[in-house]
């Protein structure tokens, strides 16, 4: 089953766990540590978290410092009915780390302060889109395909390393949600901590050779 599919058959805590597993794996672009996100994390284990959800994100937006809101490319309501990307690069001036990290940006903004199945699903797909180009921008080595899109369709020939990595755990995680529910959290959780230290390892390596 494609990443598209998959996303399309998730129900609100799996796609809320896709959503921030996505946004997981890109913390290193924001300096954020590695615990930055594990209040979201224990609240989706059961229902009474979705009622703390906004208050939690709003912390974790505090840590991470900046404002976020519809003028970073957040979802706002205007995008309910849409797919909710907002993960264009705008001008596409500047390095590929620098659009990186607006991209990681905008998923923190784009994070509903409802957890509700509607917004979530919003949400975590413009997070799976705009993760899949983040690892794409970073990848040192060229991704033969024409879109992300075409990769969470499941067209896959000629993929890059770390686009191929990010997008097996995308899919990973979602099928997790799926297969165990609450209990798939831990092991969804693992799978994110993997990426987000392969990510730290890359901005790491960029760092060095400019310097």
């Amino acid at each position: 089953m494609s990443l598209v599919e998959l996303i399309g058959q998730a129900d609100e805590r799996g796609l809320a766990a896709s959503g921030l597993a996505c946004l997981d794996r890109c913390i290193p672009l924001l300096g954020g540590d590695d615990e930055v996100l594990r209040p979201l994390w224990a609240g989706l284990a059961d229902d009474a978290g979705a009622a703390e959800w906004g208050e939690r994100l709003e912390q974790v937006r505090g840590k991470l410092g900046g404002e976020f809101g519809a003028a970073d490319g957040g979802v706002g309501e205007s995008d309910a009915g849409g797919s909710g990307d907002f993960s264009g690069s705008g001008s596409g001036s500047g390095s590929g780390e620098d659009e990186a990290v607006l991209l990681a940006r905008r998923m923190l903004a784009g994070a509903p302060v409802e957890r509700s199945a509607a917004a979530v699903r919003v949400w975590a797909d413009a997070c799976s889109v705009a993760a899949l180009r983040i690892h794409r921008l970073l990848d040192p080595l060229k991704d033969a395909g024409d879109s992300v899109d075409a990769r969470r369709e499941g067209r896959t020939e000629g993929m890059s390393p770390l686009v191929a990595a990010e997008l097996r755990r995308q899919i990973t995680v979602l099928e997790l949600l799926a297969g165990h529910g609450p209990a798939g959290l831990r092991p969804a959780l693992e799978v994110s901590t993997e990426g987000r230290r392969v990510l730290r390892a890359v901005v790491s390596r960029r760092s060095r050779r400019r310097g």
